[in-house]
């Protein structure tokens, strides 16, 4: 309650209640009332009183004199709206008192009030029809049942006021209007129920709307009260959690002073968003309209509340053209048979209370009766004037929706009572309690009751209450259409309802949706434009998070969606295409033989192996040669052997790495090789073991004879076997997808498995090769014609100097190059054992074949010795 309501409540009258032993004096009441009592405007007895407090004026006056008692209020400003409210009532009184299946032989009355727009006089009036509105002194005590078993609330802030006074005594009031989500609240409002859905469904239902059209950006403006301060607070809380910002967030009351109202102004100019949520009431958007046709501002997108954008009154008002293509909700449309003819029948309300109903009746034909009549101008009141043709708020039955809510209420109360006086569910009520009289039920007993009515209307609607006192949540969603003359249509365009999954609450019909300025195109309300796919969204600093740049996903990254906040991480397969948007399979990387690099290098192993077997022809056509004899010709054809499956193995480097391919290719390498070293070891010993038996008295050739040499090829060769059987069963090379080395490709290669088994295959054919270089480079100076150790130096150096450079090339070279540096170091180690050790003698053979005889080998011989 804002300060200038509390001061109204401290001026009023007050209605006090006090205990007989709290007067000391003897002669006075138990209990009594300060001030004048308060009439009802609109009155009929009946066996069971329902109370009922509406705002039949809006404004009121009065003159305080702080030198003697306030005088009663002067209510000024009529309001024809709420006489539709109180007429409402009337009918469903009415309606129950002549129903045959509804509280038979008991009947129904009333009392209803004016506010005069005053919370104090509201309260009042409440306390009023709790207590009794005699002034005179009674014996019977002040516990006495209530006089009203029901009051009919009003808006937010008078039920607020009232539910808090009456709540104690049990008193249900029940509100057609009143939506503040406070009033869900039992511990504070225990007897409060109401047949308008509760504000937190309605701002989290406008939260839902601006997110559905894409809306991040928006302004708010509510109602400096409770109903607004509430409602916005849970659409801000609503909207936060939906990715919604909200620019600025102005309160507004219709009596705010001038500078004010221009602060809220300059924040709609000043401000970029173009869709303004308005959680106000229709008085505060009356006044507020007005001052923005003042200052033209047009052009914004209008999100109202149910208070103002299904008012018709609103839609007419000077400057409504501000809030062209406005939507919001309103309560659902409802229909209530028989309600109009019975509004327009408004004699009955002379009948029903005089105090008001001159007034009333001037009001609505704008009239005078004879006794107030100007002399000059004045129109005069003949008493008998009819409702047809006269077009005002009265006779305009678009809020019939609200008048639906009045008319459910007066008839839940009725069906409260209907099962109280049948005893249906007297046991549910209290244990061990008869049966409720049908005169006055228990406040508490019957409020039990109310909150567990449930029925259905003659219209078929379900009427029933939730644990909060709130009915279910349905609202239409309602547009504000120009037609060609100018006039507001206020069309329905869909639908909310906040039983159903979140995802189905909000349905739009399947028609045109009018937005400001008459567009036909969903205005654009953003801090920043949408991210596109391939981008994330960064927050610019010190900015809300609606505020941000677009910042392309990193490489590798990919964001598939609009306004992605995060890029999302290929899998280790993929990679991002160009436009950072989808993910594609990586290129796969090796050494495939349609590669130029690939054809290259089996040109030159199939070359080295058909060159190795023309030398294994050529020697084998001229095997009983003395140079072919004399070189040892059993170890050179398997020289050859090894040396043609040394080139042909590095064909087994090339293509599509497998399980198989990865475990041959190792092994094959390794022991072709380690073969091929053994044999040039054996011919290096034969050389070095000939030369030695040359000598008197020596006998060294028969420990180094062909057998003992095939034994040494077959020891060193079966040694590498072993190695390679050990690595093949422990941990054996297997195809691996390398993703470190290439962040967008894959390098599909064979992992050695063991480092262990691959580094002692390799370790073994270097120590084969250094033996063979040491004992080469002993034999060095031998005679020459007998001297294979000069040519097997030279080809183990070449041997070993390309396999040194190899290990740092192998280590350092990326894909598919790693494996064409091993198959280089395969074929120019291979190509140098073939040279050094074959092509002199080939030259020889097929060249010089006069030195190939013994003859010519002796004589050589003969002069080294001289």
């Amino acid at each position: 309650m804002n300060q200038a309501l509390m001061w109204h409540v401290l001026a009023a009258p007050v209605f006090v209640i006090l205990s007989g032993g709290s007067l000391s004096r003897k002669d006075e009441p138990s209990c009594h009332l300060w001030g004048e009592p308060q009439t009802p405007q609109l009155q009929k007895d009946g066996d069971i009183m329902i109370g009922g407090i509406f705002t039949f004026h809006n404004n009121w006056e009065r003159e305080l004199l702080y030198s003697q008692a306030p005088p009663p209020l002067k209510c000024t400003d009529l309001n024809l709206r709420s006489f539709q409210y109180a007429q409402t009532m009337i009918f469903a009184i009415e309606e129950i008192n002549n129903s045959t299946s509804l509280l038979q032989n008991t009947t129904l009355g009333y009392k209803i009030y004016d506010t005069c727009g005053s919370v104090a006089t509201a309260v009042r009036a409440a306390m009023t029809l709790a207590n009794d509105h005699q002034g005179q002194a009674s014996d019977i005590l002040c516990t006495k049942p209530s006089t009203v078993q029901a009051i009919m609330g009003e808006a937010s802030s008078s039920s607020i006021a009232i539910s808090a006074f009456v709540g104690p005594f049990n008193i249900p009031v029940v509100s057609h209007f009143s939506t503040c989500a406070c009033l869900s609240d039992k511990r504070k409002y225990p007897s409060f129920l109401r047949t308008i859905p509760s504000d937190y469904y309605q701002s989290r239902a406008l939260a839902q709307l601006v997110k559905y059209f894409g809306w991040t950006w928006v302004g708010a403006i509510r109602t400096d009260d409770d109903y607004g301060n509430n409602g916005m607070a849970t659409f801000i809380e609503t909207a936060q959690h939906l990715g919604i910002c909200i620019e600025y967030s102005e309160p507004f009351y219709r009596t705010y002073p001038k500078e004010d109202i221009l602060r809220i102004i300059d924040a709609i100019k000043r401000s970029t968003s173009r869709v303004i949520v308005g959680f106000l009431s229709y008085m505060d958007m009356d006044v507020l309209l007005q001052e923005m046709a003042h200052h033209n501002l047009t052009g914004y997108q209008w999100i109202g509340s149910e208070a103002w954008i299904a008012d018709p009154y609103t839609a007419t008002v000077k400057g409504h053209h501000v809030l062209n293509g406005a939507i919001g909700f309103s309560i659902a449309k409802a229909e209530v048979s028989g309600l109009r003819d019975f509004m327009l029948d408004v004699l009955s309300l002379n009948s029903s209370g005089n105090t008001i109903f001159q007034e009333f009746w001037e009001g609505l034909f704008e009239c005078k009766f004879p006794s107030d009549v100007d002399s000059v101008n004045g129109k005069v009141c003949k008493g008998t004037e009819n409702l047809s043709g006269i077009d005002n708020t009265y006779t305009d039955m678009s809020q019939i929706q609200i008048l639906n809510n009045v008319y459910k209420g007066v008839y839940a109360v009725a069906h409260a009572l209907h099962e109280l006086f049948t005893c249906k569910s007297d046991q549910e009520v209290a244990d061990n309690q008869t049966c409720a009289t049908k005169r006055q039920p228990e406040p508490w007993k019957f409020l039990q009751q109310l909150k567990k009515v449930r029925f259905k209307t003659k219209e078929g609607e379900e009427v029933f209450f939730d644990k909060n006192g709130d009915p279910a949540a349905k609202y239409d969603l309602v547009n504000w259409q120009q037609q060609p003359d100018g006039q507001i249509y206020i069309a329905t365009v869909g639908r909310y309802d906040a039983s159903l999954p979140t995802e189905k609450q909000l349905k739009l019909n399947n028609v045109s949706i009018a937005w400001t300025k008459n567009s036909e195109k969903v205005p654009v309300s953003v801090c920043s434009e949408s991210c596109p796919p391939g981008t994330r969204k960064a927050v610019q600093r010190g900015k809300p998070v609606c505020c941000y740049d677009c910042v392309p996903c990193a490489e590798g990254d990919i964001s598939n969606t609009t306004d992605s906040n995060d890029c999302i991480p290929c899998d280790l397969e993929y990679w991002s295409n160009e436009y950072k948007d989808r993910c594609i399979l990586k290129t796969v990387e090796y050494l495939s033989f349609d590669e130029t690099m690939a054809i290259v290098l089996i040109i030159f192993s199939l070359f080295g192996a058909c060159l190795t077997i023309i030398v294994a022809a050529v020697f084998f056509i001229h095997k009983d040669t003395p140079i072919v004899k004399a070189n040892n010709s059993e170890l050179s054809f398997l020289l050859l052997f090894s040396l043609t499956l040394c080139f042909l193995c590095s064909l087994t480097f090339i293509g599509r790495p497998s399980h198989w391919s990865c475990m041959l290719r190792h092994t094959a390498f390794g022991i072709t090789f380690v073969l091929c070293i053994s044999c040039v070891l054996g011919k290096t010993i034969v050389v070095l073991m000939a030369f030695r038996a040359t000598l008197p008295g020596s006998n060294v050739m028969k420990w180094f004879g062909p057998s003992q040499q095939r034994l040494s090829v077959l020891v060193f060769t079966l040694i590498q076997v072993l190695i390679c059987l050990l690595w093949l069963t422990l941990s054996p090379p297997f195809p691996n997808k390398n993703t470190k080395y290439y962040k967008d490709k894959i390098i599909l290669e064979c992992d050695v498995g063991s480092a262990v088994g691959f580094w002692a295959v390799l370790g073994y054919i270097g120590l084969l090769s250094a033996l063979c270089f040491v004992l080469a480079f002993l034999a060095r100076k031998l005679p020459d014609n007998f001297n294979e150790a000069k040519f097997i130096t030279f080809s183990m150096l070449i041997f070993c100097a390309v396999w040194i450079t190899f290990i740092p090339t192998y280590v350092s070279s990326p894909g598919k190059f790693t494996v064409a540096v091993e198959i280089f170091a395969i074929l120019a180690s291979t190509y140098g054992l073939l040279f050094c050790i074959f092509v002199p003698k080939c030259y020889i053979i097929l060249l010089k074949p006069e030195l190939n005889s013994r003859k010519s080998l002796m004589g050589k011989i003969t002069t080294k010795s001289l």
